[in-house]
């Protein structure tokens, strides 16, 4: 059976298309905004959302950013952001407010439907940027959680080895090694959403305060939080 999908995002081609061209998957709503997802209510496995919902002259009051997905999560759905948004601070952020996964739109159709099936089965998708600041979290035991494995797998991937070349190094199958990196990233990702902004900012060496524009615990209304510049 097709894993059941709802999609929010104002653009009416991404809402038309994913359906279309991601057929491994049951679009059971297609919507532009999040109020009209819950209004709806509709029985999904996985929400996947745009981060940039609201045309500010249009929809100036629509949820979006962190806001959204903290709304579709205390609905009860499991929310995959599905966004152009590249900066690593803002995708940890989606992370920490309660997202399952962030898959870039910039990525093919195949791919992006195989990362949308595996946040529909529960997985978590995180993306290398947010991978990166995981794994110095962790070196510097903001995350203290992880087997000496563990930290080994991290480190691998937060350098860009691919699951082949980390399984050698690790003396373990391929297979098995997908299976590791499933528990560890779902692992980090909920230790990632009880940090405050304040022991991320020391353990990566951030001034005090650069983090709340993006941090979920900070962030209220989501309506222009990603506008801010990154931290340097």
């Amino acid at each position: 059976m097709r894993p059941t999908v709802a999609v929010v995002d104002d653009a009416s081609l991404i809402r038309e298309s994913v359906g279309l061209l991601m057929t491994d998957l049951d679009v059971v709503a297609a919507v532009a905004t999040v109020e009209e997802l819950v209004r709806r209510r509709p029985e999904a496995d996985l929400v996947v959302l745009d981060l940039h919902l609201a045309n500010l002259e249009q929809q100036p009051d629509v949820r979006q950013g962190i806001a959204a997905i903290r709304t579709l999560t205390t609905s009860g759905y499991r929310v995959c952001v599905y966004s152009q948004e590249e900066r690593r601070f803002v995708l940890a952020a989606c992370i920490a407010a309660g997202a399952c996964g962030v898959v870039s739109k910039a990525l093919p159709t195949a791919r992006a439907q195989q990362l949308f099936l595996e946040a529909a089965a529960g997985g978590t998708v995180v993306p290398q940027a947010v991978v990166g600041i995981l794994e110095v979290l962790v070196r510097r035991d903001c995350i203290t959680l992880l087997s000496e494995r563990q930290r080994q797998l991290l480190h691998g991937r937060a350098r860009g080895l691919s699951y082949a070349q980390v399984a050698k190094q690790l003396y373990v199958s391929e297979s098995t090694l997908r299976g590791y990196w499933l528990d560890l990233t779902r692992s980090l990702s909920e230790s990632l959403r009880n940090l405050t902004p304040g022991e991320i900012e020391r353990a990566l060496g951030l001034a005090p305060g650069d983090l709340l524009e993006f941090w979920s615990g900070e962030a209220t209304d989501g309506k222009d939080w990603w506008r801010t510049a990154e931290p340097r």
